[in-house]
C-alpha cells in the first residue's frame, strides 16, 4: 500500500508561501523537503536532525555567513 506523506510546516512559515521547510515521518526516518521544490527531499534520523537543530541554535554554523 501507498501512504501518502504528511507533511508539516512550522507556523512561523507565514502560511502557503515559497520559503518553507516541511518534514515528514517515515518509519524511522525523518523526511526534509522545501517547499520550492518539493521533488527534492533529503532523509534523516530523528537523533541527527535534533543534533543538527542544536548546533545550528548554538550559532555552530554562524560562520558560514557572510
Amino acid at each position: 500500500m501507498n501512504v501518502a506523506i504528511q507533511w508539516r510546516k512550522s507556523s512561523f512559515s507565514g502560511g502557503n508561501g515559497p520559503d518553507c521547510v516541511e518534514l515528514a515521518r517515515r518509519a524511522d526516518t525523518t523526511l526534509i523537503r522545501e517547499s520550492d521544490d518539493p521533488r527534492v527531499v533529503v532523509s534523516t534520523t530523528p537523533m541527527h536532525l535534533a543534533a543538527f537543530v542544536a548546533a545550528v541554535k548554538a550559532g555552530d554554523f554562524d560562520h558560514l555567513t557572510p
